[in-house]
């Protein structure tokens, strides 16, 4: 059971409280590698998922990914190793997609800003 809704702008909101206070993010890896999917809005762009609980990240390991596990990755190695990483290869970050695998897709360094508290606007 994922606390995830249809309601893309709280789940964002929520990834970002959460990694903020628990200190820690959630990914779907296998000995292959880490869950990559297709952007939804950017052709030819990769996205990495992401989650702020375990649990919630826990449900997307079933069917093609059945054989995946879920990592959790510290908030500084995910925001000085991971994020300026995938910000040059071109990667985007989805934030805490629900079941159906919707939410939004950010560029590593908006999120690096966001989770400092800087408005990107």
């Amino acid at each position: 059971m994922t606390r995830l809704t249809d309601n893309l702008d709280d789940n964002s909101a929520l990834f970002i409280e959460e990694i903020r206070f628990n200190g820690e993010v959630w990914g779907i890896e296998s000995d292959d590698g880490w869950v990559i999917v297709d952007s939804q809005e950017f052709e030819d762009t990769d996205v990495i998922p992401f989650w702020s609980d375990k649990e919630d990240a826990e449900v997307h390991c079933v069917e093609e990914w059945a054989d995946y596990q879920v990592t959790k990755i510290e908030i500084e190695e995910f925001v000085q190793e991971w994020l300026p990483e995938l910000d040059q290869d071109g990667v985007l970050i989805g934030t805490n997609w629900n079941a159906d695998l919707e939410g939004f897709e950010v560029e590593p360094l908006q999120l690096a800003e966001s989770l400092a508290g800087v408005d990107a606007d």
